[in-house]
C-alpha cells in the first residue's frame, strides 16, 4: 500500500472541493432557472356601494384595470388590457389606444386598428345583497 504524500493529498483535496463547489453552483443555477412564482390573482374586487357610481358614469378602476360603466341597463365593466400583448390601454379620442404597439379600440372595445386581433373583454359585474358593486376579473 502506497502512502499519500502531502502534495498528492492537497491535490486530491483541491480537486474534491472544486468539484463540490461546481456541483453546488450548477444546482443553484438549475434551481434558479426552474423557478415558477406563485401568482395569486384576486377573484373579485369589491368597489363599494353602487350609489357611488351615478347613472351615466364611466369610472376608471386602475387596480384591475377596467372601466366601470353605469347605464340604463345596469353596471358593465370593460377590461383595459390590450388583447395583443397585455399592455394597459389608455383613453384616447374616439375610444382607447394601446401605448405599446398602437392598437386602437372604439368605446365599446371593438378593434379599429391592429395589431390586436380581438376586442377588449367584458368583465362580469354584480351588485351583491349589501348593495356593493363587485367586479370579477378575467380568468
Amino acid at each position: 500500500m502506497s502512502t499519500l504524500n502531502r502534495r498528492d493529498f492537497l491535490k486530491l483535496l483541491t480537486g474534491g472541493l472544486l468539484t463540490l463547489s461546481g456541483m453546488l453552483g450548477l444546482g443553484a443555477i438549475l434551481r434558479f432557472l426552474s423557478y415558477t412564482p406563485e401568482t395569486v390573482r384576486r377573484s373579485q374586487f369589491d368597489l363599494g356601494p353602487a350609489d357611488r357610481y351615478p347613472l351615466g358614469s364611466r369610472t376608471l378602476i386602475a387596480s384591475i384595470p377596467a372601466l366601470l360603466i353605469h347605464d340604463e341597463t345596469g353596471f358593465r365593466a370593460l377590461s383595459l388590457v390590450c388583447t395583443h400583448l397585455g399592455c394597459t390601454v389608455e383613453t384616447a379620442e374616439g375610444g382607447f389606444a394601446c401605448p405599446c404597439h398602437g392598437s386602437r379600440f372604439d368605446p365599446s372595445g371593438q378593434v379599429t386598428r391592429g395589431p390586436a386581433g380581438a376586442p377588449l373583454a367584458w368583465l362580469r359585474v354584480e351588485v351583491n345583497e349589501a348593495g356593493n358593486v363587485i367586479i370579477y376579473p378575467e380568468e
